[in-house]
């Protein structure tokens, strides 16, 4: 293992690497960090936590990218059988969290020092690559499409899909299943599993709504349209959220010099409705320029994904093509009710440390893609 996973660090691996990359991550980051600091400024400590998940993210990134991924491909089973071993634990020791309306989640791990890990974040990481090294392997002998490998490869996809509703996390559930369509798709499975799978859902709806669905989950999906049904309950944090947006008008009231900002009238501004704090202080401009750099990212990730020589590399930039871009969907959608609640934040801008150092990992593996594309 240790001659396999060797990390070679040199100036010329290095030069190797995408620039414009780094640098999108770079400008994304301090325009977040600026979000999270004017969000907190009445005495959160969520801005220092940002600080420090982010420097270790770096670190993490800038090793993980020297790393051939190809190397580490051969240790996929080990991989997946961690990170359902990691969740599992977390299901059965997992630190407990209730939160309003009914929201129970046993989805975080208490490290040394009280720091929350949510086992999760890191779960989609190693997820979206092993899965995209099995995807490869089936590619590679033809049988993409073969019935018994899709039994295989739908049990390895189930996994972390169960484990993540089971902890009562099912936003987290939800990104699996995007990061799972979004392989699936770009290795060819042929579309009628995708209607057949659709079909299926279909079916199974009544049943998810009346067994698989908690009553605020309910709630949630029946006031999204319509906040107002409900202000100052069900509604109240997605009302909030469209009221701070809205109030932002074309160019804002400034940077730290919100007044609903300060006083924290949306809920948990600064992670999961942190778009909240832009628009109101920053509006419309501030807003756009979320949108389009987010878009810059996804762009540059594909177009490190045509560059890749393999299907390793392709299948992984769009394993995290599929996290980056259903996260950022489901989190604007419900700041601005057109989506339910579910708990995910925006990539890179939200506060959330065991997410943002995952996040952060996910594109040091894009890198090493990108700098071993000629190797593979």
């Amino acid at each position: 293992m240790e001659r396999c996973l060797k990390i070679e660090i040199s100036y010329k691996t290095l030069k190797k690497c995408d620039k414009f990359l780094w640098l999108l991550i770079a400008m994304i980051s301090a325009y977040g960090f600026l979000l999270v600091s004017s969000a907190t400024r009445t005495g959160s400590r969520f801005f220092e936590s940002q600080i420090i998940s982010v420097f270790v993210g770096i670190i993490i990134a800038f090793i993980t990218q020297f790393i051939n991924p190809r190397n580490l491909s051969r240790y996929w089973v080990f991989i997946s059988i961690f990170c359902a071993g990691l969740m599992i634990y977390t299901l059965i020791f997992g630190s407990r969290v209730k939160g309003l309306a009914g929201v129970d989640a046993k989805a975080w791990i208490v490290l040394p020092g009280g720091f929350n890990f949510q086992s999760s974040e890191l779960a989609k990481i190693g997820f979206l690559f092993s899965f995209a090294k099995h995807l490869e392997s089936l590619k590679k002998k033809g049988k993409i499409n073969n019935i018994k490998s899709l039994v295989y490869f739908g049990m390895h996809a189930l996994i972390p899909v169960i484990l993540t509703h089971l902890q009562g996390d099912d936003g987290a559930a939800i990104i699996f299943i995007c990061i799972i369509l979004f392989e699936l798709f770009i290795a060819g499975l042929d579309a009628k599993f995708f209607l057949i799978g659709l079909a299926l859902f279909a079916i199974l709806i009544p049943i998810i709504w009346n067994f698989g669905l908690a009553p605020y989950q309910k709630n949630r999906i029946l006031n999204m349209m319509n906040p107002e049904a409900d202000p100052y309950g069900m509604g109240f944090q997605q009302l909030q959220g469209k009221i701070s947006i809205g109030s932002g008008g074309f160019l804002g009231s400034g940077l730290f010099k919100g007044t609903r900002v300060e006083r924290g009238n949306v809920p948990v501004q600064a992670s999961d409705f942190i778009f909240s704090v832009a628009g109101e202080e920053l509006g419309f401009v501030g807003c756009f320029l979320v949108i389009i750099l987010l878009l810059a990212l996804i762009f540059r990730i594909f177009f490190i994904a045509k560059s890749s020589k393999d299907y390793l590399g392709v299948f992984t930039c769009f394993g995290f093509i599929g996290l980056i871009a259903s996260q950022c969907i489901f989190n604007l959608g419900m700041c601005l009710s057109f989506l339910p609640v579910i708990g995910v934040i925006l990539p890179f801008f939200s506060a959330g440390g065991s997410s943002v150092i995952c996040y952060y990992l996910g594109i040091g593996l894009i890198q090493s893609i990108y700098i071993s594309r000629n190797k593979n």
